[in-house]
């Protein structure tokens, strides 16, 4: 697809992005208040909070209208950092903690 023929969104699209990450926004907090879900909560805010970030860079960052390669390029970035992030923790965990 070249430049040209390319859409990006409109400021109704931004208003309708808006509008879904305060609904998003909305649920985390009510999820925090229901006491019948106190067992998933983590879960269920981890997951809303990954939609959330999906749409932000999606469409704010125009990631979603970029070329497969750039949008590869962040997606390994995103998916390699928690295992780095880990393999850190687990490092000084083993050689400093315990």
């Amino acid at each position: 697809m070249s430049d040209s023929t390319q859409t990006y969104p409109t400021p109704k699209d931004y208003w309708l992005i808006a509008l879904i990450l305060a609904v998003i926004t909305g649920a985390e907090i009510s999820v925090t208040y229901v006491s019948a879900l106190d067992s998933v909560v983590a879960p269920l805010l981890i997951v809303m909070a990954a939609a959330k970030f999906s749409i932000v860079v999606g469409y704010f960052m125009h990631l979603r209208y970029e070329q497969k390669l750039f949008r590869n390029l962040f997606l390994i970035g995103v998916v390699s950092a928690p295992f780095l992030f880990g393999a850190v923790l687990f490092t000084f965990g083993v050689l400093i903690g315990s």
